[in-house]
């Protein structure tokens, strides 16, 4: 009967998913006929004397069928307004258009990969309630979600959640299955119009405190403090980020029922302390709740815990408690019924996997696992396995590995969270009252912060933290199906003494074993098992795009690629292969194909962009797409500089000191990066003359990495590389290019100067890390191929 609580769910979050990606077919009137039609059969098998099997199942498919017709006809309802006409005429013809709206999360920086006097761009959610095509025009009323990317209003304005904002913005219209209807690229910064309203300012005010008392706290543990208290995530930056996801900790900056559970249960406990009666500490704990899912932002994991924790307390009020299971049903059910397009928030999936997970396979697996150990062991070591288990089939769509280290973390990290968590959420609400003292306790839980995030930072880097898996659909019901298989066979023989059934238990192994080796073999015939010995901390990354130029860049969380390639689908193979899904920063150093040609496969993911000089309206319309996307794209010219995670870039080249700027291979961008313990200098397609002239200018000095020019041409100066002496010479080229690249005469310049060749054609992906820790030795470099 427990297992049967989710059904009607389940149901409604499929019909949710299938109406949202399929709009215009009409799901509603057939699921709500088919509703009827089986309550019908619910009522007359009900009146007959004798029993029949579908007796118990009828009226549980009539619910189900009622919970998907519900959820059907709100989508239809729904649709047509998320993404009216007008919007979506300016968003295809890339029109501006003024819109004004209400803050719904709290902004997250964007990209500061440009350190030239560009604003960090913030990304928030917005409920967009007004839009104005032109001055002129009229202003339509709207009700549209938008996640936006803007400058964040001067001054020290701060953003708030219920900040009311306006700004002129170029829309890209989402999917139809996505949980927000467009995306809005701010043209300027915002401007604020209202602050928000008395029953969220005062969170406001508290989070604003909590935020400045824990940034003045050292390191990692300061930044992820405020995500561990309150779920306010926005001090995280992408290097603590990525640690959490890797080492499958960032869970616990997500406030989740377990923290729900922890604040209703110290009120009813001060209430019984005190003997006020059942509903006086109902009622209390209700209204504290709704006060701590403002304080935490309403964000859809915070939601489904609280309504799950108010349809408990409902239930003890009423003299009828019910069980976890048929609350998170039921509140799952209801967020559902109100926004349909929950059910493709990946934080709402694992919010509700996770605590199914917790609530339905903890107590199996502590009993199965205490076979072989203490049960406080089993139980530790369940927890995290049962949260693991239902959440991985939902992060496959997110990253194609399978982490192998989650559960270690877990039991590492775990016991500190709700030290953390109640210590930080305590001082938060002593600062107000007692400054001194809250400090004092938040100095405390910053303790068991920096353990927690020292935890995510190690695990992150030891080799087998994320395992290769195949990746979208066919990854996920892979992997659910190896699961459920591996439960069954586990929890089979928990719950009873007696021998299993030798025949299908051997028979569930063997399809065990032979998965899994099938799965083995191919990951072996495709080299994914070679991926293994990747190094996680990899730096520069050569991309084996064929006869052109793909580089990335990487620290701190944040990823810069210079150059494409000559085509969309070798780039589209090396980024997911690296697990690339973002580029802050997207360097084209010209506008030759072999560096622009796979421009297509970063679609939607490039935040800024750098470029050389144009030489004309065909360079302009390469840059079309960028533009249209909202992306700021600015030029290239000597001097210019910023910072990647915790690397420093500059321009070198091309320079104006001698009249125009050169344009083509004499004027491609030349970019010198230094830090983490690699200094690197990236030529482009320089020639010999454009390398004596940069010399000129520049007093370059010893490298690390070089980027070799023009593929390997012998169009090159000895005298540059005699003078970088670097240990590591990159080349992008082609097998069988036809141009003859490398020359014989430049790898001759590469092995005069001491610096050993990489090339693409014969290593294929090249990966450059720092050297070990310490400092002592040489660079550590990867290859996908041994080459020659």
């Amino acid at each position: 009967m427990r297992a049967r609580a989710p059904l009607p769910a389940l149901a409604a979050w499929a019909a949710a998913l299938v109406a949202i990606w399929l709009p215009g077919w009409p799901f509603a009137p057939v699921l709500w006929a088919a509703a009827v039609l089986a309550l019908g059969a619910a009522i007359v098998f009900a009146r007959r004397e004798s029993r029949h099997p579908l007796d118990g199942w009828l009226p549980l498919l009539a619910l189900c069928l009622s919970a998907a017709a519900l959820v059907s006809t709100t989508v239809a309802v729904q649709a047509p307004q998320r993404q009216p006409v007008r919007l979506l005429a300016a968003a295809e013809d890339g029109r501006p258009v003024a819109l004004s709206g209400m803050v719904l999360s709290m902004p997250q920086a964007q990209s500061s990969a440009f350190g030239f006097g560009d604003a960090t761009r913030v990304r928030f959610a917005l409920r967009v309630e007004s839009a104005q095509e032109s001055r002129a025009g009229p202003a339509v009323r709207l009700a549209v979600p938008v996640r936006a990317f803007a400058e964040p209003p001067a001054g020290s304005a701060s953003l708030e959640i219920g900040t009311r904002v306006s700004f002129t913005a170029r829309l890209v219209p989402n999917g139809p299955g996505e949980p927000d209807a467009f995306r809005a690229y701010g043209t300027g910064p915002l401007s604020l119009d209202a602050s928000p309203p008395w029953y969220l300012a005062w969170a406001a005010e508290l989070r604003a405190e909590f935020r400045e008392a824990a940034a003045s706290l050292p390191g990692a543990g300061g930044r992820l403090l405020p995500g561990l208290a309150i779920g306010d995530t926005s001090a995280v930056d992408e290097g603590l980020d990525q640690a959490m996801k890797t080492s499958s900790l960032s869970h616990l900056t997500a406030v989740s029922g377990a923290n729900c559970v922890v604040v209703v249960a110290a009120v009813m406990l001060l209430g019984a302390a005190v003997r006020l009666r059942r509903g006086a500490r109902v009622a209390l704990a209700l209204l504290v709740l709704v006060a701590f899912t403002v304080l935490v932002t309403p964000e859809p994991s915070v939601l489904r815990a609280g309504l799950m924790a108010f349809i408990v307390l409902i239930g003890l009020a009423s003299g009828r408690p019910g069980g976890g299971v048929p609350a998170l049903g039921l509140a799952t059910l209801v967020l559902l019924a109100l926004d349909p397009w929950l059910a493709s928030s990946f934080g709402f999936a694992l919010s509700a996997s996770a605590t199914a997970g917790l609530l339905l396979l903890t107590a199996p697996l502590a009993t199965a696992l205490g076979r072989w150990m203490p049960r406080p062991l089993a139980l530790a070591l369940a927890l995290p396995l049962a949260a693991q288990l239902a959440c991985q089939p939902v992060l496959i769509f997110l990253t194609p590995t399978v982490s192998l280290l989650g559960v270690p973390a877990n039991l590492l990290a775990g016991p500190a969270a709700p030290a953390a968590t109640l210590l930080g959420l305590l001082g938060c609400l002593l600062l107000p009252w007692l400054p001194s003292l809250g400090f004092a306790v938040i100095q405390i839980a910053w303790l068991p912060a920096a353990w927690i995030a020292a935890v995510a930072q190690t695990i992150t880097g030891l080799p087998g933290a994320r395992t290769p898996w195949l990746d979208g659909l066919l990854g996920a019901l892979l992997l659910a199906g190896a699961s459920a298989l591996a439960l069954w066979l586990l929890l089979r023989g928990a719950g009873r003494r007696r021998r299993m059934r030798t025949v299908p238990a051997t028979l569930a192994a063997l399809a065990l074993i032979a998965g899994v080796g099938a799965y083995g073999g191919a990951l072996l015939g495709t080299g994914v098992v070679r991926d293994w010995s990747r190094p996680a901390d990899w730096q520069v990354a050569l991309c084996d795009v064929g006869q052109g130029d793909a580089v990335l860049l990487r620290d701190g969380g944040q990823t810069a690629l210079i150059d494409t390639g000559p085509e969309p689908a070798p780039l589209g193979a090396c980024l997911d292969s690296l697990g690339v899904e973002r580029i802050d920063l997207l360097v084209l150093t010209h506008y030759d194909r072999d560096h622009v040609g796979g421009l297509d496969a970063l679609t939607g993911m490039v935040e800024t962009a750098l470029v050389g000089p144009s030489s004309g309206p065909r360079d302009e319309r390469l840059l079309a797409p960028l533009r249209d996307a909202g992306v700021p794209v600015q030029m290239a010219t000597r001097g210019r500089q910023g910072a990647l995670g915790g690397l420093s870039w500059r321009v070198l080249w091309p320079a104006t000191d001698d009249g125009p700027l050169s344009t083509g291979n004499p004027g491609s961008v030349v970019l010198a990066v230094e830090g983490g313990g690699i200094r690197s200098l990236f030529l482009a397609d320089l020639g010999a003359e454009s390398e004596a002239a940069l010399q000129r200018l520049e007093p370059l000095g010893r490298v690390d990495v070089v980027k070799v020019a023009h593929h390997g041409s012998s169009d090159q100066d000895p005298a540059l590389y005699r003078r970088l002496t670097a240990g590591v010479g990159l080349i992008g080229v082609g097998a069988d290019n036809g141009y003859g690249h490398p020359t014989s005469a430049l790898l001759g310049m590469l092995e005069e100067s001491g610096t050993r060749a990489f090339r693409s054609d014969l290593h294929g992906l090249v990966l450059v890390a720092p050297r070990p820790a310490g400092g002592g030795g040489t660079l550590r470099v990867w290859s996908e191929r041994r080459g020659d």
